[in-house]
């Protein structure tokens, strides 16, 4: 009996066919998950990275509120096309500390992933305000109201807390000065030092240029610290995973 004709014994019995898919399926899925088991943790620890400060959790907030993510992957694909237009490609250690995370099933904009730093907070209000004018292909809607809409952190203790309780490593010196942070990140005159000290690499500011703390304030420091944590000039990949 030959290969084919062995192989017709298996597609014309459904039961046959359903022990072997199972079979093949189950190998495979024991391949994969059984190593699992003997890894302390999946995720690489990668130098630099940190929780989000109170401003950019406040903005990450709002980032996700608007619904940025249905348009904006943040999850660069180790592919050349990707890697050449965005930077390196995301590492999932860059996602642990993001409840959800924003990796995005589509890409109606570019990927937001290495955002950070690359354009000014005066753009970023423009394109936030009208987005059109920075871009006459855009498509994406109006924010002008983000930069009319006054935040004070008044819960922003409960909200650091909240994240705590699902593995975020937030100390109890993180959330004592939670509320003097959030105000002095985005003001001139306020304890930076202090806050650096609590985030290295936090970007400071008054990023919207109004006298008052706004969303839009939030979401620009936010957007601002999107890839800047990991030097990738001196990053290696840990061979062993």
């Amino acid at each position: 009996m030959s290969f084919i004709e062995k192989h017709q014994i298996l597609e014309r019995s459904p039961t046959l066919l359903f022990i072997a898919s199972f079979a093949v399926v189950s190998v495979g899925g024991i391949v994969e998950i059984a190593p699992l088991f003997w890894l302390e943790n999946t995720i690489e620890d990668v130098e630099g990275m940190r929780p989000y400060t109170p401003l950019e959790l406040t903005g990450r907030d709002i980032y996700i509120r608007e619904g940025c993510y249905v348009c904006h992957s943040q999850m660069i694909r180790p592919m050349r096309d990707e890697v050449e237009r965005y930077g390196h490609y995301s590492l999932a250690a860059e996602s642990q500390y993001d409840h959800p995370f924003q990796w995005g099933s589509k890409r109606t904009g570019p990927d937001l992933a290495r955002v950070g730093g690359r354009y000014s907070d005066t753009w970023h209000v423009d394109h936030l305000m009208d987005p059109q004018s920075v871009v006459p292909e855009s498509i994406m809607p109006k924010y002008a109201f983000l930069a009319n809409t006054p935040i004070n952190g008044e819960h922003i203790e409960d909200l650091l807390n909240a994240h705590r309780i699902v593995g975020v490593p937030y100390t109890e010196e993180m959330i004592d000065a939670a509320s003097a942070d959030f105000l002095a990140q985005a003001d001139p005159d306020g304890d930076w030092g202090a806050v650096e000290d609590r985030y290295p690499g936090a970007v400071f500011g008054n990023f919207d240029g109004q006298p008052e703390l706004t969303e839009m304030d939030a979401l620009i420091a936010y957007l601002q610290m999107l890839g800047t944590l990991v030097d990738f000039s001196t990053f290696t990949p840990d061979a062993s995973r």
